[in-house]
């Protein structure tokens, strides 16, 4: 039987986004279901993606009883997934930054390539491929890609970027309850943790469109947690606690 794969949405407020998105994802490889994780959105995403679901068992649905962050989002979609006979499982933004017709490339460098974690990397071999971002929060993305390269010693271009794939063995191996971060500190964090456990990562590049619906869940409060957030994994590394 083939791998079956999962692709965990999170979302927040992405009514106009999930009826388009969801069938471009489908449509990119017969194995893949999609779990939709929704914060209680007030725009009705929760009930647009129950309606997806009633009419296409490919796609699942999380309701969860207020907004609570994208890590803890993920986090319980990961363990949902590892209930189920999922072997690869992907993280993909709602807002189409990621783009769907990058899912086959993922899947293809998991069939060719011994690797545990695919990372869709904006910053590939020097290059910038996001498009629509203003000045100041590109400098902000890149700027962050290298304090944590600095403070934690990976040696990733994109350690930020929220579109990944990982083998199931790697979810099994980290223990998620201990999981501190909710932003998109997450994102470094489940990196650092793989690459301690001895997985291996392989970065592919991806083109990150920014939103054109809806509106962006950057905050200060996320990048300050990403600030104190990677000191933390290095000490815990230091003393062996990760």
């Amino acid at each position: 039987m083939a791998d079956r794969v999962l692709v965990i949405i999170p979302t927040y407020n992405e009514s106009s986004n999930i009826p388009h998105l969801i069938p471009e994802v489908l449509d990119q490889d017969e194995r893949i279901d999609v779990l939709i994780v929704d914060d209680n959105s007030p725009d009705g995403t929760g009930k647009i993606a129950n309606q997806l679901a009633s009419v296409n068992q490919r796609v699942n649905v999380l309701h969860r009883a207020e907004k609570s962050g994208l890590g803890t989002a993920y986090v319980t979609g990961f363990k949902w997934a590892l209930e189920r006979d999922y072997a690869l499982i992907f993280e993909m933004d709602a807002d189409f930054s990621h783009d769907p017709r990058h899912l086959t490339e993922f899947l293809a460098t998991m069939a060719q390539e011994e690797v545990d974690l695919v990372l869709g990397s904006r910053y590939l071999n020097h290059r910038v491929a996001v498009v629509n971002w203003p000045i100041t929060r590109l400098i902000l993305s890149i700027g962050a890609n290298a304090y944590a390269r600095f403070v934690t010693g990976m040696k990733l271009a994109d350690a930020t970027g929220g579109f990944k794939c990982f083998r199931r063995k790697v979810l099994e191996a980290i223990d998620l309850s201990s999981i501190k971060s909710n932003g998109y500190a997450f994102q470094i964090e489940m990196s650092f943790r793989a690459l301690r456990k001895g997985f291996r990562i392989k970065e592919i590049p991806i083109v990150f469109v920014d939103r054109a619906d809806g509106t962006s869940k950057m905050s200060g409060a996320i990048v300050r947690e990403a600030v104190w957030m990677v000191w933390r994994l290095r000490f815990q590394a230091l003393f062996r606690k990760i």
